[in-house]
Order: structure tokens, then C-alpha cells, then sequence
């Protein structure tokens, strides 16, 4: 999946649009649905650690797992509206991390402080949607905020909502991740 998501990146750069390998003879798993989310980090100077570059994914299995792979790949690239479009010259300086998503599980709430409750940190993803408002953390996202609340908070602000909205008709979802990094040398890591 990481040389398929590289070499996504790779003809991108070359002029090609979304480039989505062929499933003749992969593995099933990499034929069945399955979702996605494709991270750049540059690693220009390693003693900055790495720097987002790119991300896009998708929450829903709507695609073979390889192919969507690649789609979020090429996206992460070349579409992330927080970034310009990466250039050939960032290419060799850019790591790639795939984390492939288990199915979405709806939790089941009382109040904010029972969903908050039921959080496990550093292990869930949390998709939020109300009405037209949506988005997602993965659980890398963890790292950056360790607190539930601040991780809370900010993932509101990133659907567009107030810090301190609350409405009972808020849904969230919780999935795990599988993470492959290129960092790892293709040794991924265990389902987190």
C-alpha cells in the first residue's frame, strides 16, 4: 500500500490525475472496501521532527481499500486545501503514514460528559456530525492533544462548531486504525 500511495504521488508530479492501480491478482483484503486517510509529513530537517504536509481520507468503505489508497493519496498531494500542491523538489524530503480504518461504531450517549467518559485516549479516532457540520480526528491526533476535553474542543472547532456548543442531536462515531508508516520500513504497526 505504501508503494502504491508513493507511486500515486510519484505520477501525479508527472502530470497524470488520480492514478488507481489495477486489483488483478492483490491480496483480497486489499480488494475489499475499505477506508483510508494518507498523511505527508516533511522531514526536511530531522531535528524539527515532522511537519504536516497533507492529509485527506475518507471515513465510509466506498472503494476497493488499495484503490482508496491511492485516491487519498493523490488528494493528500495535491488537493489538502491547508497546503500548495506538492512539488517535485519536496518529494525525496516527504514521509508517507497510512492508517487504514476499522468501520465506524456509533456511540451512544446521555450527555457530553458521558460521551467524553467513554473515550479511550491515545486508541480512538472520533468522527463528529450535526446537521451540515463534520469532521474527524484520528487517534494520532492524540498526541498533540492528550486531554479529552482539549481533544473535544478542538475537534468541535474543526466542524465548524463553538468550543462550547452541545446539542443532543450531535452524533460520533469512534474507529480504530491501523497505522503504516514509511518511518517504520513497512514493519506497521498493531491496530491502535
Amino acid at each position: 500500500m505504501l508503494r502504491v500511495a508513493r507511486e500515486t504521488i510519484e505520477r501525479g508530479l508527472a502530470g497524470e490525475e488520480v492514478w488507481l492501480p489495477s486489483l488483478e491478482g492483490m491480496p483480497e483484503p486489499l480488494c475489499a472496501l475499505g477506508a483510508s486517510f494518507v498523511t505527508l509529513y516533511s522531514v526536511q530537517r530531522r531535528e524539527e521532527g515532522r511537519v504536516l504536509r497533507g492529509c485527506v481520507g475518507s471515513l465510509d468503505a466506498r472503494r476497493p481499500l488499495l484503490q482508496d489508497v491511492a485516491h487519498n493519496a493523490y488528494y493528500s498531494a495535491f488537493q489538502d486545501a491547508r497546503f500548495a500542491p506538492l512539488c517535485t523538489s519536496e518529494l525525496a524530503s516527504t514521509e508517507l503514514e497510512l492508517s487504514i480504518l476499522s468501520p465506524l461504531v456509533e456511540l451512544p450517549y446521555t450527555d457530553e460528559p458521558d460521551l467524553l467518559r467513554q473515550l479511550v485516549v491515545a486508541k480512538d479516532g472520533l468522527a463528529i456530525e450535526y446537521a451540515t457540520h463534520r469532521a474527524t480526528f484520528l487517534p494520532s491526533v492524540w498526541e498533540q492533544l492528550p486531554d479529552v476535553n482539549d481533544f473535544w474542543l478542538h475537534l468541535k472547532r474543526k466542524a465548524g462548531l463553538a468550543a462550547d456548543f452541545w446539542h443532543p442531536q450531535l452524533r460520533c462515531w469512534r474507529y480504530r486504525v491501523l497505522k503504516i508508516r514509511e518511518a517504520d520500513a513497512g514493519n506497521g504497526e498493531r491496530m491502535s
